[in-house]
Formats: structure tokens, C-alpha cells, sequence
């Protein structure tokens, strides 16, 4: 290596961990060398039975992955690896270049293989798209890989040091990282939904949100006061707006000091609380990492204990690194100490104490710096200038330091060189645990910087992104890359954080939000207001009734983040998941789904009144009207005025819904649910299925407790069936099943029955031009199975 400390003896470690899961590991003998301190499976014996098989070439200490059904090479090593003490370098050839994944970053869905180069190093930097391959605040050395045949792959490198991922035209891949190992993981799904259970399966499953967590958020940095931020919570509440939860940002501490409150501005914020509570709804602060060091001594716990417990990140010399951050000089806690999850719990519970926050939005955590590296510089030694610089931001002049700490400061499991882009994930891991402790209840997370795990304990917004309708559109890449990270509670902020949002884009992007999985509107002190209730009456209508349509459908996406809790199913998901024989699909990233049932198709284009659709093989209904789309695997030119976002359902789905209106999740829990079915034909021999999971919404690991209903919905033969999986919810024993509505029927059916009794005419709408059937069934208990027919 030009680089120096070239290691010489190297060993290759294989792992047949599971049939459908493959680990390599080359490591350095003779030397302990640093590696992830995340938790990953054990496993004891070798799998019987492998979907792969491996091959070596011990002249060049190679090896390829091979798909066992195919021959196809997934994985194929060339020759030139160097495994050196700053730089390890390892190139395979690819079956394919549709590859997606490789974040945080602004590029397209699927990767382009022009020679690109993507860095991947945690950074306080706001989202480009104009420059895609610039780091950003999350690092996810993940990939999937759709091969020719349909069939999908992924592959981890596990790894948090600095690194460049290189894509070649050959197709090719070639990793560069200046530390830790070379820890590959390689899943053989055969399908892309099964890549990313596969991949959970390691990193961890995803946190399993409270309900009212689904419902729509607000936020600005620039209410600037109670009385500011209760003035857009009224006129939310006049409009009629969904709203669930209200965000304040950083400009109700005092002087910008963590676990403080400003008593001019905002010193009746413990009543703000009480006002959100008392109407359902709940509120969330922000917090940073960087702690005040300059306050009197005895006058703020927050350092004062966290000097006392010695937990903070520390310089070369011992003491506490200071950098500086919003209340200006600021020592950072080094979350891989063991006693700083009880420091951390002891400043969240104490402040809880003060103001009632319901969750945390932590912010700053790259960790993000005012200065390069700390007040009084750095050692400048090969850990802040390592000899290989990755193409970070401003690398060129700053190495590894550019507004963050010194990359040779100390904590307490390595140099921070090694912990830089895991510091988020352990922040994260932290607040979940005491959010959980204090409240004893779920609660939300919401992260800036993440890593591989992180959405076992919160989600991730996409960062400073501004009021552009290009910011808009590569939105959905953002979400849709999150979910194959296995961080489905995500979304940007909602018409952009930076520049004043026009009221067209706006409405546009609400229209969008609505169907985010994290849905926040939220910008800066600098921009003008944007909350959905601001602007004209026919803007403020078209957000009202995007969100109504997805308050409507959270016992749809609820159940889809109980999938994605307990077999790392995605939420929102791109197209080729459902179609990956469907080459069309492979791209499309202007499009996605809820699940496998629900096509959103935005408008994002400035002045459009319609929108061209891509409709995969299969029956699609218009989710409002029920109207069937005619012809599929076809673009479809869609009406889309101003105030409307065509929503799609797909044949062969039964949709878990509530009925009625409402705009907070307290009061849609208490409406009746109901049931949609968009059949697979339109013959008697139709089909479709769905599932519905209930619990309370609020409790803890109710899955875990068995304390929670699961339904399986089937239609065959005209009979629609509910089969009662888990009955442990007792709240589902007085819900209420409404109404069902057949989407697809060849023509109206003669009777409607429900458990064998025929409904009334009066309870039976038949909709001759759209084929639709609506029923009032009024089945309760949801905890004894049912039948609905129609004939």
C-alpha cells in the first residue's frame, strides 16, 4: 500500500450462518483490531443447507459468492486488495448494476455505475441535489442488488470508519476504508422483501412506534414563543387539520442550554403541554449532544454530573474535549461509556419532571461541531490527517475533522476515528431506553445521524432540506433507501426546512407528506410559515383532506410497522419490491407503495394538473372512488388538479380502515373500523387477503406479551373471512367493524350476508358505473372470527 502498514498475514473467517445467510470475515491475526460494538447474531453450528456456495482463490486470497439455483456469481473478488493499518481496500465484480442503497445520500433509487464514487462518514451537511454523492448524516454500507433473473441480493460491509464505495461500469464495487475490518454479510433473499428481513434479522428489527405516532406533526424553528406555538395549533384546530403531535426546536431552551426552557419565551411551556394533552395531541422537544461547559459551577446538572461521572468524550490530554455548538463552548457525552445511559436517563427524567414531553427529536449528532476538531485544535496526527482522506466534505483542508471533534479524541470503547459514525445510533440507543424508563409507555425518537440498528430504537428525518420542488422529488428516494436500511419511521421535513415554501409547492408536498411514514411539516426561523393551515382556504382544504384520507388508513400502516417490528417487512416500499420481474419497475423512484397494497403516485412538477402513472401487471381501483384502472404494465396519464393525489389500490388486497373523520388518533381510535377489498378478478373465483393488528397503541412490547389482536382477512368464493390469529387485545372485543367495501365485482350481487344473517336492502349500496359495493355489516368483537358474503 502507498499508504504504509501494510499487514501481511491476513485469515479468512467463513460463517454458514443460515440458509440463506453468508459471513466473511478477514481480519488480522495477530492484532485485536477495532470492530462495530453493534449486536449481531451468534451462531453456534453450521447451516445443513445453503442457497450459496462459496469459492476460493488462494493465489490472490479471493473468494465469490455463488447463488446455489443459478451459477450466478453475486459476489466475485478481484485481484488488488490491501489490507493496511489505515486503508483496506477490497473490488468485486457485480451480476448486475441495479443497486440500490449505499447512504446516506441524495442520488436516485437506483445507483448510477458511471464511476461513481460515494462517501460514507457521518456530517453535519444538508442535503443537495445537485450534489448526490456527498455525505451526508447517516452511513449505511448496505446494498441490494437486483439481478437479471429477477432475483434479489444484499450485501453488508460492517464497517464504521470512513469509508469511499466505488461503482464501475463493469459492473463492479469497490470498497476503500481507513479502519476495523472487512466484515461482509450476504443474504440470498431470492426476493427484495426477503433481503431486507434477512438483513433486520442481523441488525436488528425495527422499534414498534405508539400509535398517535403515525399521525401528522408540526414544527418551526421561529414560533418564538408559547403564545407563537399555541397560535398555530389553534389555527390548525379552526382549519380542522389532522394534527397529532407539536415539535418545538431549539429556541425554547435558555440560551440554546440543554434540559432548560426559556422563561421569557417560553416559560409557560408546561401549560402548552397541558392545553396539547388535554385535546389528545401530543408535543416533542429537540435535544443536542453538546452539553454547555462554561455555566457556573453548581448551577447546571447536565455538566456538573456529567464532569462528576467523567463521561465525556475526552482530548488527547484526559480532560473533556470542548467544541462548540449552540450555547457556544460544549463538551460532548461519549455514549459508548456504560455510565452515560444513566447520566443521560438522570437529565431526561429530571427535566420530564418540568415539562411533559411525550418523545425526542435528537438533533446534531454526527456529531456536529461549530469548530474544526475543538476550541484548542487537535494532534493533527494520522487519526485527524489519516495518510487516505475519503472524500468528505472539505476533507481536503480539514481531513476528518470539518465541524466535528477531533478524530483522535478518546471515549471509552476506542478513538473516536473508529466511533465517528455510530456516535448517533448510540445516542439514539440511550434516549429510547430512558424515554421508555421515565415514561414507562413507547415513545418516538426521532435522529439526525444514524448507522445499521438505529431503527431498532427510532427514526430518522431527512435533514436541512429546503423549499424546492427538486428537494420534493428525490424526497422519495430518501424514504424508500430508509426502508431497505431497516429505518421505516422516516420523511423529510415537510415543504422543505430552508427558503420561504410557495403556496403551490407546499400543497403539493402535503399532499405527498401525507403518505410519508413520518409525516412533519417543519422549517426555519428564517423562512415564512408553512403549516398546512396558513395559506389560502384551498390549500388548507387539499392538506385537510390528504390527511383525512391517512388518518383513515392508519390501522393499514399500523399493522404494516407491526410487520416491519416483527419480520423486517418494509412500509414504504418501491415498486420493484412487489414487481421485480417487471423491468419498468427496476427505476422508478417518482412512485412507491404502502405495503403491497397502496400505489402513490405525487404530482412534482410545477404547474402539473396530472401525473403519468406506471400501473405493474395486476387490477388497480382508485382508492376514493373505487373506479377500476383499465389496462396494466402501462404508463397511465392521471387527472391531478390541484388539491388531489392519485391513490391506487391494488387487486387481490383487503385495506384495514377507520371510518368517519377525525384529527387526532385518540379520537379515529374510536370510530368503527372498516374494511376495503379490491378483488383479484372478476369472477367468482376472485381473491384477496389482508391482516389487521390491534393493541392499546401505547404500552409496552405488547406483541412480546401476547397483549394484542391479530386478524387475517381472506376472500374466496364471494366470502370474505376473518381469522382470529391472536386474540389478546381485550379492547378488540368492543371495536366495531362498520362497513366493508368490494372493490372489482362482475355486477351487483342479489344479497349480502353477514355471519349467515342477510342484511337488510337499506344496508346495501350497489354503485352500477364503478362496480363498488358498500355494506353496513356492524359486526362486533373483533376477537371472535367472522364471515361477510355476497352473492
Amino acid at each position: 500500500s502507498q499508504y504504509g502498514g501494510d499487514i501481511d498475514t491476513l485469515v479468512l473467517q467463513v460463517y454458514y450462518e443460515t440458509e440463506y445467510r453468508l459471513r466473511v470475515k478477514i481480519i488480522d491475526p495477530a492484532v485485536v483490531r477495532y470492530e462495530v460494538p453493534i449486536q449481531t447474531p451468534v451462531v453456534q453450528k453450521r447451516a445443513e443447507k445453503t442457497a450459496y456456495h462459496l469459492e476460493f482463490a488462494n493465489e490472490t486470497f479471493g473468494f465469490t459468492v455463488i447463488r446455489s439455483t443459478s451459477g450466478r456469481k453475486l459476489f466475485e473478488t478481484a485481484t488488488g486488495m490491501i489490507y493496511a493499518n489505515q486503508f483496506l481496500q477490497l473490488s468485486a465484480f457485480l451480476p448486475s448494476d441495479n443497486v440500490y442503497g449505499l447512504g446516506e445520500h441524495t442520488t436516485r433509487l437506483k445507483l448510477d455505475f458511471a464511476y461513481t464514487v460515494l462517501t460514507l462518514f457521518s456530517g453535519d451537511v444538508a442535503p443537495v441535489p445537485e450534489n448526490p454523492f456527498q455525505n451526508l448524516y447517516g452511513v449505511h454500507p448496505f446494498y441490494l442488488c437486483l439481478e437479471e433473473n429477477s432475483n434479489a441480493h444484499g450485501v453488508f460491509l460492517l464497517n464504521s470508519n470512513a469509508m469511499e464505495v466505488g461503482l464501475q461500469p463493469s459492473p463492479s464495487i469497490s470498497y476503500r476504508t481507513i479502519g476495523g475490518i472487512l466484515d461482509f454479510y450476504f443474504f440470498l433473499g431470492p426476493t427484495p422483501e426477503a433481503v431486507v428481513q434477512q438483513y433486520t434479522e442481523v441488525i436488528g428489527r425495527s422499534f414498534m412506534p405508539p400509535y398517535w405516532a403515525l399521525g401528522f406533526h408540526l414544527c418551526r424553528w421561529g414560533y418564538g414563543s408559547v403564545e407563537g406555538t399555541l397560535k398555530v395549533v389553534d389555527r390548525m384546530r379552526e382549519k380542522g387539520i389532522p394534527q397529532d403531535t407539536q415539535w418545538n426546536d431549539i429556541e425554547y431552551a435558555h440560551q440554546e442550554l440543554d434540559f432548560t426552557f426559556d422563561n421569557e419565551t417560553f416559560g409557560d411551556v408546561p401549560s402548552l403541554v397541558k392545553n396539547l394533552h388535554t385535546h389528545g395531541q401530543k408535543y416533542i422537544i429537540i435535544t443536542d449532544p453538546g452539553i454547555s461547559s462554561t455555566q457556573t459551577p453548581g448551577t447546571y446538572p447536565p455538566f456538573d454530573e456529567g464532569l462528576k461521572m467523567d463521561i465525556f468524550i475526552k482530548n488527547s490530554s484526559g480532560k473533556p474535549l470542548v467544541g462548540k455548538v449552540w450555547p457556544g463552548p460544549t463538551v460532548f457525552p461519549d455514549f459508548s461509556n456504560s455510565l452515560t445511559a444513566s447520566y443521560w436517563k438522570n437529565q431526561i427524567s429530571r427535566f420530564h419532571q418540568t415539562v411533559q414531553f411525550d418523545g425526542l427529536w435528537i438533533d446534531m449528532n454526527e456529531v456536529s461541531n461549530f469548530v474544526n476538531g475543538s476550541l484548542y485544535g487537535c494532534l493533527n496526527n494520522s487519526l485527524d490527517l489519516p495518510p487516505f482522506v475519503p472524500g468528505v466534505l472539505r476533507g481536503y483542508e480539514s481531513g476528518l475533522t470539518y465541524k466535528t471533534v477531533c478524530l483522535s479524541a478518546n471515549q471509552s470503547l476506542s478513538q473516536h476515528y473508529d466511533l465517528h459514525s455510530v456516535y448517533g445510533l448510540m445516542e439514539a440507543n440511550a434516549t429510547m431506553k430512558a424515554l421508555i424508563e421515565v415514561l414507562g409507555r413507547r415513545s418516538l425518537v426521532i435522529s439526525r445521524s444514524n448507522y445499521p440498528s438505529s431503527g431498532v430504537h427510532g427514526g430518522h428525518w431527512l435533514g436541512d432540506n429546503a423549499s424546492k420542488w427538486p428537494h420534493m422529488a428525490i424526497s422519495i428516494s430518501g424514504i424508500l433507501q430508509f426502508s431497505l436500511f431497516g429505518i421505516p419511521m422516516v420523511g423529510p421535513d415537510i415543504c422543505g426546512f430552508k427558503d420561504n415554501a410557495e403556496e403551490e409547492l407546499c400543497t403539493r408536498w402535503m399532499q405527498l407528506g401525507a403518505f410519508y411514514p413520518f409525516s412533519r411539516n417543519h422549517n426555519s426561523r428564517s423562512s415564512t410559515d408553512q403549516d398546512p393551515a396558513v395559506f389560502s382556504e384551498a390549500s388548507a382544504n387539499s392538506s385537510r383532506d390528504a390527511l383525512l384520507i391517512r388518518y383513515s388508513l392508519l390501522p393499514f400502516l399500523y399493522t404494516l410497522f407491526h410487520s416491519a417490528h416483527t419480520t423486517g417487512s418494509t412500509v414504504a416500499r418501491p415498486l420493484f419490491f412487489e414487481f421485480p420481474d417487471d423491468y419498468v419497475t427496476w427505476d422508478i423512484d417518482q412512485q412507491f407503495m404502502w405495503g403491497s397494497a397502496l400505489l402513490i403516485s405525487p404530482v412534482l412538477e410545477e404547474g402539473a394538473v396530472s401525473v403519468v402513472a406506471y400501473f405493474p401487471e395486476g387490477r388497480w381501483f382508485a382508492l376514493r372512488t373505487g373506479a377500476e384502472v383499465i389496462g396494466t404494465q402501462r404508463h397511465v396519464v392521471l387527472d391531478a388538479p390541484s388539491n388531489f393525489i392519485p391513490l391506487h389500490v391494488r387487486g387481490g388486497s383487503v385495506v384495514p380502515m377507520h371510518e368517519g373523520s377525525a384529527t387526532t388518533t385518540v379520537e379515529s381510535r374510536k370510530n368503527p373500523y372498516s374494511l376495503l377489498v379490491a378483488l383479484s378478478g372478476a369472477t367468482s373465483s376472485a381473491t384477496a387477503e389482508g391482516s389487521m393488528f390491534l393493541d392499546d397503541g401505547d404500552s409496552l412490547n405488547t406483541y412480546e406479551r401476547d397483549q394484542y389482536t391479530f386478524l387475517e382477512f381472506r376472500v374466496a368464493q364471494g366470502v370474505l373471512t376473518s381469522s382470529v390469529v391472536k386474540s389478546g387485545y381485550a379492547g378488540a372485543g368492543s371495536a366495531l367493524l362498520g362497513s366493508v367495501r368490494v372493490l372489482g365485482l362482475a355486477g351487483e350481487p342479489s344479497h349480502v350476508t353477514v355471519n349467515g344473517a342477510v342484511l337488510p336492502p337499506s344496508s346495501v349500496t350497489w354503485n352500477g358505473n364503478t362496480k363498488v359495493l358498500d355494506a353496513q355489516v356492524h359486526v362486533t368483537n373483533l376477537n371472535l372470527p367472522f364471515t361477510i358474503s355476497w352473492k
